[in-house]
């Protein structure tokens, strides 16, 4: 069942509903990974890691927020739309509301950043101070230029570039080098892991909504493969997953107990399987267990590393 809006939902419910709890677990999969692999070299920071959460948050609910009110002003909220109701077009929340809402949004996630970026660094080391400043500028365009500008990216397709690069990359490498202070090209490799997983979550989404995203103009990557394509590319991201995770574990051994991710393998196809051979109408449900898998993964990722 998907989610649905009542006419006697309450203005607070409206807003809890609009800011999509459920997909607060995923945004912060990064940062636990990125918190993990700092841990393992014995560099872990309980105040960065608080705080990059803490950033993190307010930029996915940032990101919920806009896609509410650009899917309401772009026409991908429809009737036969498969996924939750938005509230911005069940009238809800004014249009007005939400903007200002996605500002509030904006700036406490800059705050939250500057704050992160000062335990991190203090202000001796400006120009890595000015740098993770523009990364947040970025994290914080991407989060409303996904639905809510006049040229989304997500209508363009680009939209699993985009999570790969901040769900992954950004969000990772980011959180290790904001508590250990340096760069390893290696960890490319899980930071891609944990990527991919979240790009699945997207590719999930989107097969669900295939058919309003079509009916809208919003060229998501099942749309332009159409579904069985986008079914294939939906293997290929679990499997490329956890390839890179094998990778990693092979190029830098350390311990068994560093394969203790592989059992969650069985978790990730079991919800592949699913999102690979349901209709579309019926893939609601998968995303929470496609989340529950890549946290999975995450955690005994991190597990074994420490170990």
């Amino acid at each position: 069942m998907t989610e649905q809006l009542s006419s006697s939902m309450t203005r607070r419910q409206a807003w809890i509903f609009a800011a999509r709890p459920r997909t607060l677990p995923l945004a912060l999969a990064s940062i636990g990974m990125g918190s993990f692999l700092a841990a393992s070299v014995g560099l872990f920071s309980w105040i960065v890691t608080l705080l990059c959460a803490l950033t993190t948050i307010f930029l996915q609910i940032l990101s919920n927020l806009a896609n509410d009110y650009g899917d309401s002003v772009h026409g991908a909220d429809s009737l036969e739309r498969e996924g939750p109701q938005r509230v911005t077009q069940a009238g809800l929340i004014s249009k007005q509301e939400m903007r200002r809402a996605m500002l509030i949004c904006a700036l406490l996630a800059m705050i939250s950043g500057i704050l992160l970026l000062y335990a991190a660094f203090g202000l001796r080391q400006m120009v890595l101070f000015l740098i993770f400043i523009a990364l947040g500028g970025a994290a914080v365009w991407a989060a409303v230029a996904y639905t809510a500008t006049g040229n989304p990216y997500g209508y363009a397709g680009f939209g699993d570039l985009f999570v790969l690069i901040f769900f992954g990359w950004v969000g990772t490498m980011g959180t290790y080098f904001l508590q250990a202070g340096e760069f390893d090209w290696l960890l490319l490799l899980p930071a891609t892991s944990v990527g991919l997983l979240a790009v699945a979550v997207l590719n999930v989404n989107n097969m669900r909504d295939i058919e309003s995203d079509q009916k809208a103009g919003k060229r998501s990557l099942p749309v332009r493969l159409g579904l069985e394509k986008a079914r294939l590319y939906h293997w290929g991201l679990l499997v490329g997953s956890l390839l890179c995770a094998v990778l990693f574990t092979y190029i830098r051994p350390q311990s068994p107990w560093q394969w203790l991710f592989l059992l969650s393998a069985p978790l990730i196809f079991l919800v592949g399987r699913a999102a690979t051979t349901l209709p579309p109408n019926q893939l609601d449900p998968l995303l929470r267990r496609t989340v529950l898998a890549t946290l999975a993964f995450m955690v005994l990722f991190g597990i074994g590393i420490v170990i």
